[in-house]
């Protein structure tokens, strides 16, 4: 003890080691006793603890090395993608720019944001519900499916600079920032800007479509002016134009087709087809409160951004073909402003090993793919896209889409053919025909022939051009090849090769456009030859209509070789049907426009008559099962895009007191009934 009354105790190391193993075991004692829940409880706590202190302090080093490590990639790689916020529902008005902003930030943040290929400015719900009766399958399984090379996006700085418009909506045409040190996009290969242009769906010479239109602002076309209906029968034809739009809109609005009898929608590619389709037949025939709705449509709601195959021809047609000349007739830019995206999404069917476009494609996700069913696509689809996708190079000043359906010319040129016919099939990775496939001026192979023609007189009509090269090459076949006529009335008629080589009496509706495309090239400095085989084939089509019951045409008709035979036009049960077609209306249309004869309009009035009686319903027109018993018809249930964009269009003109109401000096129609400029020729 020592003198200030303090103990000094020294425990030896012995000591203390056992005070501390004493200590352990009571606090483990003390451990066991609790209650299990309890334990759980502080090991989670503790957990949590640890991992937010961790968060903490790495938290802003991780930021800062992230959005460091993509404005270095930005820079180094100038041609990437800015993501860009996900269109609003076109019902949906948001009230505050900060909406947006947040929006914008919550979708960079997740996983994967930075992962997309391209970017959606549209997403489509996952769940999209489409009726049974589709032709293109939703899965993609076929081979040689292409894609564009991957870009991959930046992240949320781009994001959150974003034009925003004073309704508060996005301005999706003008809301990717500027590529930072871009080449000009006239510098870079054709190669190069063909994958630009698939990479960047809403770009148009590297910079934002709208900003694009409004450096070309004195080139974009001027509206056309038209009267309405003039007589009766031009009346008589709105008035079926707008009970069929009536049954559309209630029933199928939005969908692509309407099932007039069940009163029902039908879905082939979930684009909206009867809208655009129809959207030129509106405005020439002065509908203007049904135009503005159709318009309306297609501004908010018509997105091309949905996974999901599509036909290429079928697409280019009806959907780039409609939107081009509701441009042209309109002058609403628009329009062109969806051709041009749409344009964009479907030039992956050009990256084909040979140039011969892939069959299918798929507007999502940009790749594109040879049919299901076959390694070959359809002659008449790879040659029948040309009109338009000129159209859109000449309306936008953009060369990619010209150039690529110019090299397809180029290839179908260089091919081998049996006096300028062409086989129904041809591959996209060979470039060459099949072998001992069909020639037919029928299905698959129909529009080959006419775009020839057609392509010649929108380009100016140049002399020693390889397309009315071609098509005059074409036509000498037809009338040595394929031409014959009836044993006892004399009926001219078109057959076709089975095989390349073998003729087959028989002869598709859809062949009875080819009067109304001979008299255009008549018109157009083509010989007498031409002229005589439009009228005699013009004589037979009526009587396809004229010798059933109903006045209305199957879809093939057959033809006797011999005497022996009970007639000389007849048709087979299962080829009975009408589609309400638009064939034969558009020669009597050319006939009518060309010469001016009314004859043309009687026989046309018949047919809509036929049309009246047998294939309207309540809800619209019907195609038909059976054309050949009037009391029993057998109403198929589909009113068809074109019936809106085709028939009643070219009953509509045919019946005009005004022959030139669309002057063909001027227009081509396509093969959808969509007139487009001729353009003078390049020089």
């Amino acid at each position: 003890m020592k003198e200030n009354g303090h103990i000094t105790l020294t425990l030896s190391s012995g000591a203390v080691a056992s005070t501390d193993e004493r200590g352990r075991k009571s606090l483990r004692r003390a451990w066991n006793q609790l209650p299990r829940c309890q334990r759980n409880l502080i090991i989670l706590g503790v957990t949590a603890f640890c991992v937010t202190v961790l968060l903490c302090l790495t938290g802003d080093q991780l930021i800062a090395a992230s959005i460091k490590d993509v404005e270095e990639k930005a820079i180094a790689s100038p041609y990437q993608l800015r993501r860009e916020i996900p269109l609003q529902n076109p019902h949906h008005h948001p009230d505050k720019d900060k909406d947006l902003i947040a929006a914008a930030a919550a979708a960079a943040a997740t996983p994967s944001a930075l992962d997309r290929r391209l970017p959606n400015p549209n997403p489509e719900p996952a769940d999209d519900k489409f009726d049974g009766n589709i032709a293109y399958g939703e899965a993609n399984s076929a081979e040689n499916v292409v894609r564009v090379p991957d870009t991959p996006a930046v992240a949320l700085p781009a994001l959150l600079d974003k034009t925003v418009d004073n309704d508060g909506s996005i301005d999706i045409l003008n809301n990717v920032e500027e590529p930072i040190e871009r080449l000009p996009i006239e510098q870079l290969d054709e190669r190069e800007q063909l994958n630009e242009a698939i990479r960047s769906p809403l770009h148009l010479g590297g910079i934002s479509i709208k900003r694009h239109l409004k450096k070309i602002q004195p080139l974009l076309a001027k509206g056309q002016h038209f009267h309405g209906a003039t007589n009766e029968r031009q009346s008589a034809v709105v008035a079926a134009f707008k009970h069929s739009w009536a049954g559309y809109q209630k029933y199928a609005w939005g969908h692509d087709n309407l099932k007039p009898v069940s009163q029902f929608s039908h879905e082939w590619f979930g684009l909206g087809l009867t809208i655009v389709d129809a959207l030129d037949t509106m405005y020439i025939m002065g509908l203007d409160e049904e135009f503005k709705e159709a318009r309306d449509w297609v501004d908010l709601s018509l997105r091309f951004s949905t996974k999901r195959d599509v036909n290429l021809f079928e697409v280019t047609i009806r959907v780039l073909g409609g939107l081009l000349s509701a441009y042209h007739l309109s002058g609403d830019t628009m329009f062109l402003s969806k051709s041009a995206e749409l344009g964009n999404r479907l030039l992956p069917a050009f990256l084909s090993p040979s140039g011969i476009p892939y069959s299918d494609v798929n507007l999502g996700d940009l790749s594109a793919h040879s049919p299901k069913w076959s390694p070959d696509s359809s002659t008449s689809e790879v040659t029948t896209v040309q009109l338009e996708f000129r159209d859109l190079s000449r309306s936008t000043n953009i060369s990619i889409y010209e150039n690529v359906v110019n090299k397809v010319n180029e290839k179908v040129h260089d091919l081998e053919k049996t006096d300028g016919l062409v086989p129904i099939f041809i591959n996209a990775n060979t470039g060459t025909f099949r072998n001992y496939a069909t020639i037919s001026l029928g299905a698959r192979g129909d529009s080959y022939y006419e775009y020839l023609l057609k392509q010649w007189i929108q380009t100016g009509r140049n002399d020693n051009d390889n397309l009315i090269l071609d098509y005059m090459q074409a036509i000498d076949g037809v009338l040595t090849k394929l031409m014959r006529r009836t044993p006892r009335e004399h009926w001219v008629y078109i057959g076709e090769l089975i095989n390349g080589k073998d003729f087959k009496p028989k002869m598709d509706h859809l062949t009875c456009y080819l009067p109304g495309t001979l008299i255009l090239g008549h018109q157009n400095g083509m010989p007498d030859s031409h002229l005589i085989l439009a009228r005699d084939l013009l004589d037979t089509c009526y009587q396809t209509y004229m010798q059933h019951p109903t006045h209305l045409a199957a879809e093939i008709s057959y033809f006797a070789l011999t005497d022996k035979e009970e007639h000389d036009i007849y048709v087979k049960p299962n080829d009975a049907h009408n589609l309400l077609r638009p064939e034969f209306i558009e020669s009597l249309y050319y006939f009518y426009a060309i010469t001016g004869n009314r004859t043309y309009q009687d026989m046309g009035w018949t047919i809509f008559q036929a049309f009246e009686t047998h294939a309207k319903v309540n809800a619209g027109y019907t195609s038909l099962g059976n054309v050949r018993n009037t009391q029993n018809t057998r109403m198929r249930d589909l009113m068809e895009s074109f019936w809106l964009s085709e028939t009643l269009k070219y009953f509509y003109l045919l019946f005009s007191d005004n022959r030139k109401e669309i002057d063909l000096d001027q227009w081509v129609f396509n093969s959808e009934g969509h007139p487009l400029p001729v353009y003078p020729p390049k020089t």
